[in-house]
């Protein structure tokens, strides 16, 4: 089972004891997804993101090429494209391992 954005933000909200403080669950979640906003609003621009001991988030640009259609076995062309990718960082290999 995947792990959602709801899990996330009340899983902040208990770890952090944010709700004595007076701050909502709700408040929590528009900081998580304006987060993700802003990331997914840089890496459009084409600028790379840093996340100290998390990881990097950067823009590859894939060349085009030929591929076959599975069915027919035709070639055909595939343009190229912009794709995101993620390198982690040292912690975060160090805590999947």
């Amino acid at each position: 089972m995947a792990i959602t954005k709801k899990d996330i933000v009340l899983k902040i909200s208990s770890e952090t004891g944010i709700q004595e403080a007076g701050i909502k669950q709700i408040d929590v979640k528009l900081v998580v997804q304006c987060a993700l906003d802003k990331i997914t609003e840089y890496l459009a621009t084409g600028q790379t993101v840093e996340l100290r001991n998390f990881g990097i988030f950067k823009i590859k640009s894939r060349r085009g090429r030929l591929g076959r259609n599975p069915r027919t076995g035709q070639e055909v062309p595939v343009p190229p494209k912009k794709v995101v990718v993620f390198k982690p960082g040292l912690i975060m290999k160090q805590s999947v391992k």
